[in-house]
């Protein structure tokens, strides 16, 4: 089997509308810190938006994940990356974030101690939709599949954050916060 290089160079280009919408949105929000907060604060917001925008490109255009005879080598932009062989990966899932528009799949794998590492450059959202996803993943998977033997495959047990959507999350974090209030206007009333 030939090995697997996925990029983020090549996979992560947003639409050029998209691109388009974020940075008048950051020209709005700089003009406006221009107008309201005089020009120091403007200096310091184009500072920090600049170093953000360049580290952000520079992890984007760098990550890779590859796939090869040795296992999953993964690298997040900065140094020569980390090699999981094959026979720590135990499995390899695709985990959902969000709903509707604001969906994210990421591919992930799930090692012998039980620790899970998701693979850069092998994501799909709307910010970056990736019509190759479900191949991609699939082509893993294969490999794996290839290279482990099946009794050492097992599906790892859900986590609470699994079961716990953002969703459910954020609804919880509004009781709590609701019954707080509650609780705070009645002992201080």
């Amino acid at each position: 089997m030939n090995e697997l290089v996925f990029r983020g160079r090549d996979r992560y280009r947003p639409s050029k509308g998209r691109l388009v919408f974020w940075l008048l949105l950051c020209a709005g929000q700089l003009a406006s810190a221009y107008t309201k907060t005089g020009p120091a604060s403007f200096r310091w917001m184009l500072g920090m938006m600049s170093v953000s925008v360049v580290l952000g490109f520079f992890v984007t255009v760098r990550c890779r994940t590859v796939v090869g005879a040795s296992g999953i080598t993964t690298s997040w932009g900065f140094g020569r990356g980390r090699t999981y062989p094959w026979h720590e990966i135990r499995w390899i899932d695709v985990r959902e974030t969000g709903t509707g528009l604001y969906e994210t799949r990421t591919v992930r794998i799930t090692l012998r101690n039980r620790r899970r590492r998701s693979l850069p450059a092998l994501q799909r959202s709307y910010l970056y939709p990736a019509p190759d996803f479900d191949v991609a993943y699939r082509q893993v998977v294969n490999w794996w599949e290839f290279a482990t033997n099946p009794a050492d495959r097992f599906r790892p047990p859900l986590r609470k954050r699994d079961r716990l959507t953002p969703m459910v999350v954020g609804i919880l974090l509004t009781v709590v916060v609701i019954l707080a209030t509650g609780v705070a206007v009645f002992l201080g009333g």
